[in-house]
């Protein structure tokens, strides 16, 4: 028999030989108590470190949510007062750049931006993922990202579609579904068009 490989398969394995342990402990004699004894405080450690993580991601949830309510009321904001500020200097609308904003460029000198860099799953639980990756080190600047999602079944592949847009290097996706093989990437996006895709990440939740 081989040792187990898999998280649950270890901590079903430690259980069992807890129990083990303590309803026949005459029938191993070479294992002293010292042992059975840490081996059962490792696994009481073990035990209060999952419910921490636990507790951990739900925070995270929680925070993430929070944070991304925030987001949206913030850009809105934003975007009343840049409509009101382009109001306000609309005879001299070089004085936008003094509050960060500008003229809109122009589409024909704009190159599509570079291609985004070491999209990783940073992690994962129940049915969320958080992705992260890095903006490009070429090409010009970039408006938003297209993170695109795939589903495997076998051997048919679906074709590539747009899950969502982030405009930060880093997403928080719920809901996602549980026992399918998923594949994700992501483009880099500025009004020139779209970057080519990024590396390619999968997971099965």
């Amino acid at each position: 028999m081989n040792f187990p490989t898999t998280e649950p398969q270890i901590v079903a394995l430690a259980n069992r030989m807890l129990c083990g342990y303590f309803w026949h402990a005459a029938d191993f004699p070479h294992v002293p108590n010292i042992f059975r004894l840490k081996l059962l405080v490792i696994y009481n450690k073990y035990m209060s470190a999952q419910k921490t993580m636990v507790k951990a991601f739900a925070a995270l949830r929680i925070a993430t949510k929070a944070k991304n309510n925030s987001l949206q009321v913030l850009k809105k904001v934003m975007k009343q007062s840049l409509q009101k500020s382009q109001v306000d200097v609309a005879a001299n609308p070089e004085k936008l750049k003094l509050i960060g904003w500008g003229l809109r460029d122009n589409p024909h000198q704009v190159q599509p931006p570079g291609q985004p860099t070491n999209l990783q799953i940073i992690a994962k639980d129940n049915r969320m993922i958080e992705i992260k990756w890095d903006s490009p080190s070429s090409g010009q600047r970039v408006r938003n990202f297209v993170l695109e999602r795939r589903r495997q079944n076998g051997d048919e592949i679906s074709y590539w579609q747009i899950h969502c847009i982030s405009y930060q290097t880093q997403i928080h996706l719920t809901n996602q579904p549980i026992g399918v093989h998923l594949e994700y990437r992501v483009k880099a996006v500025n009004i020139a068009g779209q970057s080519s895709p990024s590396n390619i990440v999968a997971i099965v939740l």
